[in-house]
């Protein structure tokens, strides 16, 4: 199964693309979805649309897990950063894929197996799980690709095939 991973934001949007397999987990593509500060909001979640629209043709996910927005220290980034998550839904749902949201501490403790853990807990776990040389450096992608390893460890618990 194909599993893709998304850390969404309207600057940075991470994305991992992950294989379940009998033998295991293995990462296909990561990277980020960057878009310019300077430009119009609407022209922003287009960007992201056509992005996230061109990794699902490329590699042909059957699941789309998505980070929840769970806590936030200023409103209006809150409200750009939920923007950009109903993009993406959007985005998923409008390609008939099977959506699933985890909140950062579900995708902390699936990887860490600590809710509280710091971001570069997370990289080194993210690289030991998939057997990588080195960390992912970007803190969005490597989220990205910790929110596709929690939906595979959660894909028997839902019985989602």
């Amino acid at each position: 199964m194909i599993i893709l991973g998304i850390d969404p934001g309207t600057a940075t949007t991470g994305y991992g693309i992950v294989s379940k397999e009998k033998g295991g987990l293995s990462l296909k593509e990561f990277g980020c979805i960057k878009t310019e500060k300077t430009s119009p909001q609407a022209e922003r979640l287009l960007l992201i649309k056509k992005e996230v629209n061109k990794i699902i043709k490329k590699h042909k996910p059957q699941l789309i897990a998505v980070e929840e927005l769970f806590f936030f220290k200023n409103l209006k980034t809150a409200i750009k950063v939920a923007e950009a998550r109903g993009v993406i839904l959007a985005t998923a749902a409008e390609a008939k894929i099977v959506i699933s949201e985890y909140t950062p501490l579900e995708v902390k403790i699936a990887t860490v197996g600590y809710g509280r853990a710091e971001k570069h807990q997370v990289q080194k776990m993210v690289k030991a799980i998939l057997g990588l040389k080195e960390i992912i450096k970007s803190d969005d992608a490597a989220d990205a690709v910790a929110v596709a390893i929690c939906a595979a460890n959660s894909l028997n618990i839902k019985n989602i095939k």
